[in-house]
């Protein structure tokens, strides 16, 4: 992952991913890659690097499923959320509000923390 603070957005690749993948149904990695940077306007550059041993571990995990078809005389790989999957994004999204939420009151205190 390129970008300004790597380690913040680190933690945050799983939740990206699923997120992504909640709202597209199935897409495959440079396609994840690709969309990241588009939503960011290059802020966020997720590396293969960095991509692939997440969906594996989300796969070895049971949170995604993998599809294999052949496009272009090419065998691509889908990725699309199971079930457990579906679950795991919501609560994910949860937390990273709940996140987001308290590091505004401790940088931004004046605004009130409901």
């Amino acid at each position: 992952m390129c970008m300004g603070n790597t380690k913040l957005y680190k933690g945050s690749l799983t939740t990206i991913i699923l997120k992504l993948l909640n709202e597209h149904d199935k897409m495959y990695g440079y396609e994840i890659t690709q969309k990241v940077k588009a939503i960011t306007k290059g802020e966020l550059k997720i590396t293969e690097g960095a991509l692939y041993p997440s969906l594996h571990k989300l796969e070895a995990e049971g949170l995604l499923a993998v599809e294999v078809l052949k496009v272009d005389n090419r065998l691509r790989k889908y990725y699309k959320l199971t079930e457990q999957g579906t679950k795991e994004t919501i609560n994910k999204l949860d937390e990273l509000e709940r996140y987001i939420k308290t590091m505004r009151a401790l940088v931004n205190p004046e605004l009130r923390f409901d």
